[in-house]
């Protein structure tokens, strides 16, 4: 006699480091997949959990399951694996990882979104045809169209509810329910493209990726191309052949803004193929993202296109990955599971045997020390389609500046002259607000944010303060708390002020501001950035969200504010990210035939990111940066981990920073222990923050240190520990 269970083996959405075993019902058996939600018990309290095996085995002293949540699995069994090492190599909790990679509202016991369901008309089986005239019309349009679904016959009859339920009652129709997917990018019809002729640098950069999809075998690529040369349309091009050989696209973008951009463009030149396409990213309704994955889930999509979160999308058949704008740090989530979505796709195309095509005309450092260590293969385009010459950039030394007037000369006659002739300018400050403090002057005091060690932003339009990690916000006083005057002013400027002055200096031009802050609404940036597409702003203010991808042909002027405030960042990358905003700002102007102008206002003209950033010398860069690097060992010539501990009492959290630091100390081979000191933002959101760096040559090195961390990294209470294994931001 079989005495053997179906068991399962769950990652529950707990703080557990493993996944735990449990006996699944004889009445759930035939039911549940890999890949389903299931409702568990968890000590005293009941949580989501995700089903990753099922085997068969004594149940024996195994809790049951207690419901299964989903229909239909949420993702497949070759998704596992690739959980399961994210999970090891990010130190989190396994059950946290796939919550974090799910469509949110999944992680609860709420349930999931709302399946959305509409009626659906066919032709019945009645003979003869109906005697009232709307019948008939209602009969005929389904005849001629098939399965017609309800929301296309309100649009042709209006409200024919009653009619189609008369002719239902007479058999001149059927009618059955399908799923109504919710697709926020399908509302409007796209023109077919017409592919451009290849540059002979694009069809030798193209050729190897083909060559690699065919062969079915792992291969990263890093397609290192100058700001407007082409990159894209190689991405296009082997997508194409990813698809022509049967196999499924993935496509991530460093941000939101740009999804609705890139949609367009794969929407125009893969056109029909719209059903086939799907898009994953925060800035989607749950039951948007919901539907996306379901779809995904099912086999019913080829191409997905999203932020970071999509590295987790489930194709089955996954042929390449494009990573686009590689370089950017907004891959890297600074928040619960730290994972970096740019190495996660590296990890998941060596997994499937996909080709991984890294993109970006100011590759990271990393990425590209591998390329020239011939670890992954680079694929340079070094010129623009049809010659078009790079922008001329001009560094302005505005140690010599002054007034108030935040523009140079040379930008303000440049703006000028750019208005008379018809065309457009971006004008780049990397600050949000109106100041960046408030100060009084009467007595030097600012005012600054009860929760965070950092000062708040003053916002002039809605007459805030207001504190950028922790969203603490307060009214300006009309007199100091400190020595009750009243002379309280600004201190620095932001995008608002910036935008303010413009308006001031260009009364007649048409200036519109991209920052988090204008960009609040829902599809909001597709909007401006159509406005600008069409010529309807004269000049774009914003933060380096003005930086990111773009295509505006008419720009032909980019002005940059305060390019070297970034350099001062207590951070090892910093000239990295200086070099890589100015070049990709410096590239979105002169992209169509008229060529471009750039100016950078700087204190610092003769640091070498900006030197490099105005000569478009990448290379130059590199060598001066990647010096520095290994001198001291950082990436890529060594491996980093943040420890950072949190807590209410000071004291406290150094004590148990301390202790943790010696643990290791002891212990520590071939790696570094340094620290523990107070992080430069040394209280957020309410907490106090000491952090420790853990440093190694090797990854092993790393990996060993890390295995002890798990150990011993249970903190006492009152004290957290985030693990950041190669953080991108040391704040």
């Amino acid at each position: 006699m079989d005495n053997l269970s179906t068991l399962a083996r769950i990652a529950v959405a707990a703080p557990i480091d493993k996944a735990l075993s449990y006996a699944v019902p004889d009445a759930l058996a035939e039911l549940i997949e890999i890949g389903c939600r299931v409702r568990v018990s968890l000590g005293r309290r009941e949580v989501v959990g995700f089903v990753l095996e099922l085997s068969r085995g004594s149940a024996e002293g195994l809790k049951n399951i207690v419901e299964i949540m989903d229909r239909a699995p949420l993702f497949g069994a070759d998704l596992v694996p690739f959980f399961e090492r994210t999970a090891a190599y990010y130190l989190h909790p396994i059950g946290y990882c796939v919550k974090t990679a799910l469509p949110a509202g999944l992680g609860g016991l709420d349930g999931a979104p709302k399946i959305l369901k509409e009626k659906v008309y066919s032709a019945g089986s009645a003979p003869g045809s109906p005697q009232g005239l709307r019948q008939r019309e209602i009969l005929e349009e389904v005849l001629r169209q098939g399965r017609t679904p309800l929301s296309a016959l309100r649009g042709r009859f209006g409200a024919p509810h009653q009619a189609l339920a008369r002719l239902v009652e007479l058999g001149f129709l059927q009618v059955e329910e399908q799923e109504l997917c919710r697709d926020p990018f399908l509302r409007h019809s796209i023109a077919p493209d017409t592919p451009p002729d290849l540059t002979a640098e694009q069809q030798t950069a193209l050729t190897p990726i083909c060559q690699v999809l065919n062969s079915g075998k792992f291969s990263p690529f890093l397609v290192h191309g100058v700001t407007g040369s082409g990159k894209t349309e190689i991405y296009l091009r082997a997508i194409d052949e990813a698809l022509r050989l049967g196999r499924d696209a993935l496509i991530l973008v460093p941000e939101i803004a740009l999804t609705p951009q890139l949609v367009q463009r794969f929407r125009a030149r893969f056109h029909g193929m719209e059903k086939e396409m799907a898009v994953l990213h925060s800035g989607l309704s749950d039951g948007e993202r919901y539907d996306g994955w379901r779809r995904i889930a099912k086999g019913d999509v080829r191409m997905v296109i999203g932020a970071r979160s999509a590295v987790f999308a489930p194709l089955p058949r996954l042929g390449i990955i494009v990573v686009d704008e590689e370089h950017e740090s907004s891959y890297k989530q600074q928040e619960g599971f730290r994972y970096n979505a740019r190495d996660l796709a590296l990890l998941r195309g060596q997994m499937t045997g996909a080709a991984v095509v890294l993109g970006s005309a100011t590759p990271s450092l990393t990425s590209y020390h591998r390329a020239t260590e011939g670890v992954i293969e680079l694929l340079s385009l070094k010129e623009r389609p049809k010659a078009r010459p790079m922008p001329e950039v001009q560094l302005v030394d505005m140690s010599g500046h002054k007034g108030e007037d935040l523009l140079s000369e040379p930008v303000h006659e440049a703006i000028v002259a750019t208005l008379a002739r018809g065309e457009q300018s971006i004008v780049l400050l990397n600050r949000r607000g109106f100041a960046p403090f408030l100060l009084c002057e009467e007595c030097g005091h600012s005012f600054r944010c009860p929760n965070c060690e950092i000062t708040l932003t003053y916002h002039q339009r809605n007459r805030a303060l207001r504190c950028h990690y922790c969203d603490y916000h307060d009214q300006p006083p009309d007199r100091c708390p400190r020595c009750a005057g009243q002379q309280i002013q600004p201190a620095g400027a932001g995008t608002e002020r910036l935008e303010e002055d413009l308006e001031r200096l260009f009364p007649e031009a048409r200036i519109a501001r991209m920052d988090r802050d204008s960009l609040t609404r829902k599809g909001s940036h597709e909007e401006l950035t159509t406005r600008m597409r069409k010529g309807e702003v004269d000049i774009l203010v914003g933060t380096q969200m003005v930086a990111k991808g773009h295509d505006f042909p008419g720009v032909t002027l980019v002005a940059v504010m305060n390019a070297d405030s970034s350099l001062n960042f207590p951070d090892f990358r910093s000239a990295e990210r200086t070099f890589a905003l100015l070049a990709q700002v410096a590239g979105r102007a002169g992209r169509a035939d008229r060529p471009g102008q750039v100016f950078i206002q700087t204190y610092a003209p003769e640091h070498y990111a900006l030197s490099c950033a105005a000569s478009h010398d990448f290379e130059a860069f590199y060598a001066e940066d990647i010096a520095f690097r290994k001198e001291l060992g950082y990436p890529p010539f060594g491996y980093l981990t943040n420890l950072v501990f949190s807590g209410n009492d000071t004291v406290q959290v150094a004590q148990e920073a301390n202790r943790l630091a010696s643990e290791l100390l002891s212990m520590a081979g071939e790696a570094q222990v340094l620290g523990p000191a107070p992080c430069p933002l040394s209280r957020l959101r309410g907490k106090s923050r000491v952090q420790l760096l853990l440093k190694a040559d090797s990854r092993h090195g790393m990996r060993r240190i890390l295995t002890l961390l798990q150990q011993r990294r249970k903190t006492t209470a009152g004290v957290g520990l985030t693990v950041d294994v190669d953080p991108m931001d040391m704040l």
